[in-house]
């Protein structure tokens, strides 16, 4: 087994940054992957979409607050991009290359995670099982990412490394956690 820390940094802003802290452990046991997000701090001062009954897949989650992570094959150009918001909606999208050939994931046909939010921490809890998209042997690079939006609706973004000009969560350079 694999298994790695993280602490997720904001893209560098002239906007004032809410008080957060996002942090968190990712492991790989075979193709069993386990992430675990702890969001920390002011929350009243960010939007967390309430819980529902019945979540789904949704498009377009990362226009709120929403949990990411991507995913690509080692010596490969094909990536994946998942997406899960505490409300309980995800998405999982694959990618050709970098932001091309972009088409729903078909092979998950649902992605379950557990969250737990309290008045100061949201922890969000994924167990997926990829052997729906790659082989046991096949090494994976991993980047962690986090969309944050607070109460004025403006959005920050979220991960293990800025690789660009422009917060752009798809550089394969950031896709630093090997597992």
């Amino acid at each position: 087994m694999s298994e790695q820390t993280f602490s997720l940094q904001p893209f560098p802003s002239t906007k004032s940054l809410p008080n957060l802290k996002i942090a968190g452990n990712i492991a790989r046991n075979g193709n069993q992957l386990a992430i675990c997000y702890m969001l920390g701090g002011d929350l009243k001062e960010i939007v967390i979409p309430p819980p529902l009954n019945t979540p789904s897949r949704k498009h377009e989650l990362w226009q709120d607050t929403c949990f990411e992570f991507f995913l690509g094959i080692k010596d490969s150009a094909q990536y994946w991009e998942f997406n899960l918001s505490p409300a309980g909606h995800w998405n999982v999208y694959r990618f050709d290359g970098y932001r091309q050939g972009m088409q729903k994931e078909i092979a998950f046909e649902n992605l379950p995670f557990n969250v737990q939010n309290q008045a100061d921490s949201l922890i969000l809890e994924l167990n997926a099982d990829l052997g729906k998209i790659i082989s046991m042997k096949q090494a994976i690079e991993v980047g962690i990412t986090t969309v944050i939006k607070d109460r004025d609706n403006e959005m920050t973004y979220w991960a293990l490394t800025h690789r660009s000009a422009e917060a752009d969560f798809h550089i394969r350079d950031s896709f630093i956690v090997k597992l």
